[in-house]
């Protein structure tokens, strides 16, 4: 008798020791989709980088943006492209810079009115070490 209690204990112990690896193995499943849910928001980076025609406001833009390293209010776009700021300007330059946008390419829109460059934003990969915390440190094992 005592030794089947003894196996008895045992499996008990085995269930309780399955239940905590699944309830972490599920923990670590959660976190890996909610990381690949987040890496589908970026764009895709092809061998081929979006290419924009030489000359056009577009391309002025994207070179101004740059030189200045960090993000332009539509305003300070065309005074930088030496364009008349007035309501048509804005207007034209914006809807082309937004459709890049919507297509998750070359331009990224941080703020209303204001365009900067998904180049120039994807070089700080230390904001997302801020961000999010090791998965090592959130699925360690507990220690006996």
């Amino acid at each position: 008798m005592n030794l089947e209690r003894e196996i008895d204990r045992r499996i008990e112990k085995k269930q309780v020791e399955i239940e905590d690896l699944e309830k972490r193995l599920g923990e670590a499943k959660a976190y890996l989709s909610a990381l690949e849910d987040t890496a589908k928001l970026f764009p895709k980076t092809g061998d081929k980088a979006p290419t924009l025609r030489p000359g056009t406001d577009i391309a002025r833009a994207r070179d101004l943006i740059k030189s200045k390293g960090n993000p332009l209010h539509i305003v300070d776009l065309l005074k930088g492209l030496n364009k008349e700021v007035n309501k048509s300007n804005k207007i034209s330059l914006s809807g082309s810079l937004s459709g890049y946008v919507r297509k998750g390419i070359v331009f990224s829109k941080p703020a209303p009115n204001t365009f900067g460059l998904i180049e120039l934003e994807n070089s700080d990969s230390s904001k997302l070490d801020e961000l999010l915390p090791d998965p090592d440190d959130v699925f360690a094992t507990p220690e006996a």
